[in-house]
């Protein structure tokens, strides 16, 4: 991905969930902002590409559809939305609870287009927002609210940053992020594009200066997504996609070993959401085609205290 090129993969999430929120009769999360960041030209230019993109992952389906909504359809069912929608809806209803227990502060790394800012108003007024992204997907999301004329909540920080090169702790506090505050922070669709040794370093930056009991939620591959015999069909297919986009997926963890390796970062594992539990949480019960993503995990931890 070139530095002054916003993420696709943010770009394509966030067209997901707009799609969900405009097509969707039962819907599994409602980011109903999602769609007014994208113009005519965006919605036409991603709905013609992603349907013609399904027949890359599933090439029997494609055989069978008549026309491009329907085969739009099917890729947001079965390729983009499963992970993206859940994984959204898992964080807020944490997030939630949290601000009953004290949480003060949000910290999203990755933000993206999320509309967080501009959609939760009620949450909102409890918390100081950091929005954490690389410059370009940022300056992209920034320039678009300015058109769309959205009014920026006093409360919502943009930080600007490269995993790969910048400190974290220290941009969050140079925007005015306070280490004494209650915090949660949401990773999610990032570890799988960072080498090990950024995440081991983003975690151990995080819980160095932070409050005890604040925490971070993250979703992960498991290491069997990185074994060809083991990676289930679509992981496989999304990882060839994300590679030839130039965002190749890179890190997995080992469930089992989570816990251990969270406790040498300095956070205690709290819970670790394997794909038969999410699919029991979001998916269980519904007839639309809808299931959970295979090697897909979300974990919660909190910082230790010391």
């Amino acid at each position: 991905m070139e530095s002054n090129t916003p993420s696709v993969t943010a770009l394509i999430s966030a067209f997901g969930r707009a799609y969900h929120a405009t097509h969707a009769q039962e819907k599994i999360f409602d980011d109903y902002l999602a769609d007014q960041l994208f113009t005519d030209e965006q919605r036409a230019f991603f709905s013609e590409n992603l349907a013609r993109s399904f027949a890359f992952f599933d090439p029997e389906g494609a055989a069978c559809v008549a026309s491009q909504e329907e085969a739009l359809a099917n890729f947001m069912r079965n390729q983009s939305l499963p992970i993206t929608l859940s994984r959204a809806r898992y964080v807020e209803e944490i997030l939630e609870r949290e601000i009953q227990n004290g949480v003060t502060q949000y910290v999203i790394l990755g933000a993206g287009l999320d509309t967080f800012a501009f959609r939760r108003s009620d949450l909102m007024q409890h918390l100081a927002l950091f929005e954490v992204d690389q410059p370009a997907t940022q300056n992209y999301k920034r320039a678009r609210v300015q058109e769309l004329k959205w009014q920026v909540p006093p409360q919502l920080h943009w930080v600007a940053l490269d995993f790969k090169h910048d400190a974290l702790m220290r941009a969050l506090e140079a925007a005015g992020y306070d280490s004494n505050a209650l915090t949660l922070f949401s990773w999610l669709g990032v570890t799988y594009y960072l080498a090990r040794d950024v995440i081991d370093a983003t975690l151990r930056d995080i819980a160095v200066p932070t409050r005890p009991g604040s925490t971070i939620i993250f979703d992960y591959l498991d290491t069997d997504a990185f074994i060809p015999e083991r990676t289930a069909p679509r992981v496989a297919k999304m990882q060839t996609a994300t590679q030839q986009s130039g965002e190749p997926m890179q890190t997995g963890f080992d469930p089992a070993r989570l816990g251990a390796e969270l406790d040498a970062r300095g956070f205690t594992l709290q819970e670790n959401s394997s794909p038969d539990d999410i699919q029991a949480r979001y998916f269980r019960g519904r007839t639309d085609g809808y299931y959970a993503f295979e090697h897909i995990h979300f974990a919660r931890a909190a910082v230790k205290y010391r």
